[in-house]
């Protein structure tokens, strides 16, 4: 059976008998009480609401739905074509729900306390192909002292995988220059090594000589890239200037973030031959498995490319 399209959900649904009063009754108690309780956003209660009426309109009575009926519900939601992540957010609004009756004695078992949620398709990482990087990394104009600034730290972020939080958090006293190492501060406190690359070091280096020390005066400043007044810039401001130069370089902003910038760092490594174990060190992950997601990355850019120039693709 095909997946039904949106349209023809909304059809199926319009079909299903209206909401019963005593399921309307229970779904506003619980709404209420969730918002006086817990502040909820409305988006949030929402779709608490269309989902539990959703459920009350394919079964009367929810109140007293048995784990079978909400067995049942799921797998015809998922036979309708509905998606994982549609009833994955089903079942927490299901939760939610009987955890309300439940404590408010109305009910004496919940009815989803053994129903497994679905599995989710597995997120890969967004990498920018390599002409979008250089593209980017060119974009900051370097006669600036802002702009040389936004090159170093464009650079640094590519060439070395890092973190926005590392990067925007780096100490001056994290670099050497004659090792052409940076000090790296991660997840947990915990320190890495991680080497500069050449136009890093370049781009480092011009950003310490020419517009640090305008930046900085005459103070004395740990951090090592510094705003016009002298602090660290902030995650949030990092992420738009890196919008803002996407734009410049003819990148849809929307296609990228900071975090894209790692990676592409990692998917490019990976494509020019580097070795998953020393891939892991460099991003500064605890665990090899993290670092195998980007396996998957390169794998699905290869297909495409088989896909799109092979004979036989």
């Amino acid at each position: 059976m095909s997946a039904a399209t949106p349209a023809e959900r909304r059809s199926q649904a319009m079909a299903l008998p209206p909401l019963g009063d005593a399921d309307d009754a229970a779904i506003k108690s619980f709404l209420d009480t969730i918002w006086a309780e817990n502040g909820l956003a409305q988006q949030t209660l929402d779709s608490y609401r269309r989902d539990l009426e959703g459920l009350a309109r394919w079964r009367a009575g929810i109140a007293d739905a048995d784990r079978s009926a909400l067995f049942d519900y799921l797998a015809w939601r998922t036979r309708e074509g509905y998606s994982p992540r549609s009833n994955a957010r089903l079942l927490s609004a299901l939760r939610a729900f009987y955890a309300y009756r439940l404590r408010r004695g109305e009910r004496s078992d919940d009815p989803t306390a053994l129903l497994a949620p679905p599995k989710l398709p597995r997120s890969l990482p967004k990498a920018l192909a390599e002409s979008q990087i250089e593209a980017l990394l060119a974009a900051p104009v370097v006669d600036e002292p802002l702009g040389l600034r936004d090159r170093a730290m464009l650079e640094l972020m590519y060439a070395s995988g890092l973190r926005v939080s590392e990067l925007v958090n780096l100490p001056s006293t994290a670099v050497n220059l004659r090792q052409g190492v940076l000090r790296v501060t991660g997840k947990g406190s915990k320190e890495r090594l991680v080497p500069l690359g050449e136009e890093a070091q370049h781009w480092l280096e011009r950003y310490l000589a020419q517009s640090r020390p305008q930046l900085a005066g005459k103070r004395a400043l740990a951090p090592l890239f510094l705003t016009a007044s002298g602090e660290a810039p902030s995650r949030q401001e990092f992420w738009h200037l890196v919008k803002r130069y996407a734009a410049v370089a003819g990148i849809d902003p929307s296609k990228i973030s900071p975090h894209g910038l790692r990676h592409s760092f990692a998917t490019h490594l990976l494509n020019h031959g580097a070795d998953l174990r020393a891939l892991q060190m460099l991003l500064g992950h605890s665990s090899l498995s993290t670092t195998q997601i980007y396996t998957l990355v390169a794998r699905e850019q290869l297909k495409r490319l088989h896909a799109q120039h092979h004979p036989r693709g």
